[in-house]
């Protein structure tokens, strides 16, 4: 197997090829999957696929840490800023869909000047 180099002398991080990692390292979706995070560890080891042009990087289980989770303040200002972005600047209406940048305008209102 080309990518495997699980002492990491020849690519300086212990390297496995495709679904070949062992369990306890996993990637970022796979921490993110388990509401983790890598909390500050630095990569583990690595996945290389695509005659190593691609590059996963693993992280350890054990040293993960849950996820922040948003505070009420962080989450109002989220659901202010995403009502803003489907507000009519023109005829005021909050839309069911966001308002096109390119237009700058709702739907209903291009229509009128088209």
């Amino acid at each position: 197997m080309v990518f495997y180099d699980p002492t990491g002398e020849r690519y300086g991080l212990p390297t496995y090829p495709f679904k070949l990692a062992p369990g306890d390292l996993l990637t970022r979706r796979q921490l993110r999957a388990r509401q983790l995070c890598p909390g500050g560890q630095d990569p583990a080891a690595q996945i290389l696929w695509r005659r190593g042009k691609r590059v996963a990087y693993l992280y350890r289980l054990d040293l993960a840490q849950p996820k922040r989770t948003a505070t009420a303040a962080q989450m109002a200002a989220i659901d202010k800023a995403l009502t803003a972005r489907r507000t009519c600047p023109d005829c005021g209406q909050v839309k069911p869909y966001y308002i096109p940048r390119r237009t700058g305008t709702c739907l209903d209102c291009q229509e009128v000047t088209s």
